[in-house]
């Protein structure tokens, strides 16, 4: 028995398609709005910077990191990494990547209950997407279906984590289009249509993540439904 066949290509092919267009259109729209200054002619960094001062956020600092579209905040300390391209561009795009990452600081500072509920499911996820697999193929070897359909059951942990993210991101995308017209940062209507644009990008990524994520379980439901009918 093995878990690899041409009927997990019928199901994650359409997946890969859908993560390959996102992942260029996310490149695509970075690339076009990382060449379009702001009239602001504030960096990322200098951004989150004064939205962190115009919300009263204190304690959370601003720290570089290598990569590009590496940007992400950390709650365990507190810790807002800006790639470089960010940190130091006074682009359209770096200011809209920068925006919704300092949303997610404040999704923290109020204790949103989406972010605390998709942080607890980090270390299940962590566990189950190796463990899950591993009880499929025991069970499946050794024709013990409940073993297999436990492996499934565990396995669909990172089903639901993709799901849990999706308001997580919206939710961050919003404030930053919101702090970034409020405050006068995004000035022009085109400028507006570049932070939809980057920040509209990214949340496809995430909706691609998720169809990928219940396509692969569906692939295991099948494999271990025909299992059990073979058995």
């Amino acid at each position: 028995m093995f878990l690899f066949s041409p009927t997990y290509l019928i199901y994650m092919i359409p997946a890969f398609i859908l993560m390959a267009v996102t992942s260029w259109y996310v490149k695509a729209a970075y690339n076009k709005w990382s060449k379009v200054p702001a009239q602001s002619r504030l960096t990322g960094a200098q951004a989150a910077q004064r939205l962190m001062s115009t919300g009263n956020m204190y304690g959370v600092q601003i720290q570089g990191v290598a990569g590009e579209m590496t940007d992400h905040y950390d709650p365990r300390n507190k810790t807002l990494f800006l790639s470089n391209g960010v940190a130091n561009s006074v682009s359209v795009a770096a200011l809209a990547i920068a925006a919704h990452e300092l949303g997610h600081a404040m999704q923290d500072a109020e204790e949103y209950f989406p972010l605390k509920f998709r942080s607890a499911l980090v270390p299940i996820v962590n566990i189950g997407s190796n463990l899950g697999w591993f009880l499929i193929m025991i069970g499946l070897f050794l024709r013990f279906t409940e073993l297999a359909w436990l492996g499934v059951l565990i396995f669909a942990g990172g089903a639901v984590f993709s799901l849990a993210t999706l308001p997580v991101e919206f939710n961050a995308s919003s404030r930053a289009k919101q702090l970034l017209a409020q405050t006068g940062i995004i000035q022009t209507d085109e400028e507006m249509r570049g932070v939809n644009s980057v920040l509209n990008a990214a949340a496809l990524t995430y909706v691609a993540g998720l169809v990928t994520a219940i396509l692969q379980l569906l692939y295991y439901v099948t494999l271990v439904g025909g299992g059990r009918r073979r058995g």
